[in-house]
């Protein structure tokens, strides 16, 4: 890639901020990058990035940081694409040809990695609620007085609920509640079962006169498996970065953000494979130094999910979207004979 002038500069601004998180100047880039140019001339551009709206100039240093639409820039025209971080190529790979593992294994497994590797939080979505029928629930007695009910839908996707039985109330009861369950709801969309379920407890009460216990365990549960699939793994790397150190309060906003489904599917939804939203405070969301980089993944059964890593807007761009386009390759490769 044959880089102007001013794309050379900008781009090792953006990569040198990137590993010190202090702004740059003229000659830092000229003893780190070996620049054929002199200072003058590199002010200069530096003058016109700025003009651009590409750099800004902070108020304790002559030195110049990415503005937010100077990282989307880089990201869009300037990063080296396709080079993995071979550690982090190891690691996942280990975990994907690992077979025996589940789709849900493999992606917490992979998350975890990710934000080892890169200090960031990770967040798995799966697909939407919306998308998935009730295929079976499976009861399975573990003493006289518990029992475990195995809930799976049509993508293969497992929730488990545990619960002890009252003493009037004997296994095979709660069996026949089960087959009833399975024969009214089976096919049922997952987002619906918690109204399913409401139409047929005056026929549980017929079955199981002590029925209120089991009722509200079923009901938690479809509830439970009606959420947003979603799984947040490194949140606590945030705070190692310099950014939410700062400002402890902001950390405790993006913890909260981090914490719910629905806004994080919102924010990270796109027509685009791969998605970067570099955020500042004119953001609707008022975060004034987070991203967001999001990339869709095959989870089989025709089924999409996301992986999302999470910091702030002075992350390595690099190394985050190649290990998570690497990831969503071999996550197609293992699943895509699920969806022929």
């Amino acid at each position: 890639m044959t880089l102007s002038r001013q794309d050379l500069i900008l781009k090792y601004i953006v990569e040198s901020f990137i590993k010190t998180a202090t702004p740059v100047g003229s000659k830092t880039l000229i003893e780190t990058y070996k620049l054929p140019y002199s200072s003058a001339t590199i002010r200069n551009e530096m003058a016109e990035l700025e003009q651009r709206g590409l750099l800004e100039k902070t108020h304790t240093s002559s030195g110049r940081v990415p503005s937010s639409e100077g990282y989307r820039y880089y990201v869009k025209n300037l990063r080296d694409s396709n080079d993995v971080d071979e550690t982090i190529k190891q690691q996942l790979t280990m975990i994907i040809d690992q077979h025996n593992k589940s789709i849900e294994e493999v992606l917490k497994e992979s998350c975890e990695i990710l934000s080892h590797m890169t200090n960031l939080a990770s967040i798995v979505l799966g697909p939407s609620s919306d998308s998935e029928h009730l295929a079976s629930i499976q009861f399975i007695p573990i003493s006289q007085n518990s029992a475990t009910a195995v809930f799976v839908t049509d993508t293969g996707y497992v929730e488990n609920k545990t619960f002890v039985l009252e003493n009037n109330v004997n296994v095979d009861q709660i069996q026949k509640c089960v087959t009833m369950i399975n024969d009214r709801l089976k096919g049922t969309q997952i987002s619906k079962l918690g109204e399913k379920m409401e139409s047929i407890k005056p026929l549980l009460e017929d079955l199981i006169h002590a029925n209120d216990k089991i009722y509200r365990a079923f009901a938690e549960a479809f509830i439970k498996f009606a959420s947003d699939r979603m799984g947040a793994f490194g949140k606590e790397n945030l705070l190692d970065q310099p950014e939410f150190q700062a400002d402890l309060r902001k950390f405790k906003r993006l913890l909260e953000f981090l914490d719910s489904p629905e806004k994080i599917r919102e924010l990270t939804s796109s027509d685009s494979s791969l998605d970067v939203k570099i955020l500042n405070d004119e953001d609707e969301l008022g975060f004034d130094d987070v991203s967001f980089v999001t990339k869709k993944i095959n989870l089989g059964q025709n089924q999409e999910g996301s992986i999302t890593l999470v910091g702030p807007r002075r992350m390595d761009y690099d190394k985050i979207v190649n290990a998570l386009e690497f990831l969503a390759d071999k996550l197609d490769e293992l699943y895509s004979d699920d969806d022929k």
